[in-house]
């Protein structure tokens, strides 16, 4: 007997487990750590703005380069030792209770470690949404992850009107970015390095705020990266529109 074969409709690529999950790891993306560290901020953004102006322009000057340098070392990733999903996590740990170990100074020469380190995971996260690391186009995104927002500041951490203005990928694209991420940057870490500048306790503090740090921006790299993905398939603002209803939705239980 003849089996008529009949073509079944294509399944409809849905974006709405995608949204689902992208809005989940927004809301996750402050933890306890960094709740506390936004109840203290005001505290700790005092004590850093009265620091003298050339410690401070030291701070801005190490997260510059930094940042400038993360990029450059990204284009050489593929070569770069993987460090396992946990790796960047224990590394920025690490890095922290030896940067608190010695008060604010130690916590200065720390900071360069620790935002390559933040670096490598939204590198990470970009891989896991589907990006390739190693692209220009990619790592310039990874630095607009630093850019978008903080967990210590009223933005989104998202700056979801980033995602409809895409930069080629040239020098004065990536200075502008540069320009934008590091007051960013500044403004959060800041009140992070004052937090850890006591000696010895300030070791205590500098592992739990790094581990702290680097999941928010890991989080928010995935959602950046996230919906950048969707955006090519759906287009941005249905997109948009989609996340910001599923990130004002009922709250989400934490497991």
């Amino acid at each position: 007997m003849d089996r008529t074969h009949i073509a079944l409709p294509a399944v409809l690529d849905d974006p709405a487990p995608d949204i689902a999950r992208l809005a989940l790891r927004f809301r996750r993306a402050n933890g306890p750590v960094m709740k506390l560290m936004n109840r203290l901020g005001g505290r700790a953004e005092e004590a850093f703005a009265a620091l003298p102006t050339e410690v401070r322009n030291r701070i801005e000057a190490a997260t510059r380069t930094a940042l400038d340098r993360g990029y450059r070392v990204a284009a050489t990733g593929r070569h770069a030792p993987d460090l396992g999903p946990r790796g960047p996590m224990a590394l920025a740990v690490l890095t922290g209770a030896a940067g608190g170990a010695g008060g604010l100074a130690t916590s200065i020469a720390e900071l360069p470690v620790t935002i390559t380190v933040m670096l490598h995971a939204i590198r990470r996260a970009a891989a896991e949404e589907g990006f390739d690391p190693d692209d220009a186009a990619t790592r310039l995104e990874a630095i607009q992850v630093f850019a978008a927002g903080s967990p210590l500041s009223s933005d989104d951490g998202v700056n979801t009107g980033f995602l409809g203005a895409r930069l080629a990928v040239t020098g004065p694209a990536l200075q502008k970015v540069l320009a934008s991420a590091v007051p960013r940057l500044v403004s959060a870490l800041g009140p992070k390095l004052m937090a850890q500048s006591v000696p010895v306790l300030g070791a205590l503090s500098g592992a739990a705020l790094n581990a702290a740090f680097i999941g928010y921006y890991r989080e928010i790299a995935h959602v950046r990266f996230g919906l950048l993905k969707l955006s090519e398939r759906h287009g941005v603002e249905p997109v948009l529109a989609a996340f910001n209803k599923a990130v004002a939705g009922p709250a989400i239980p934490r497991d």
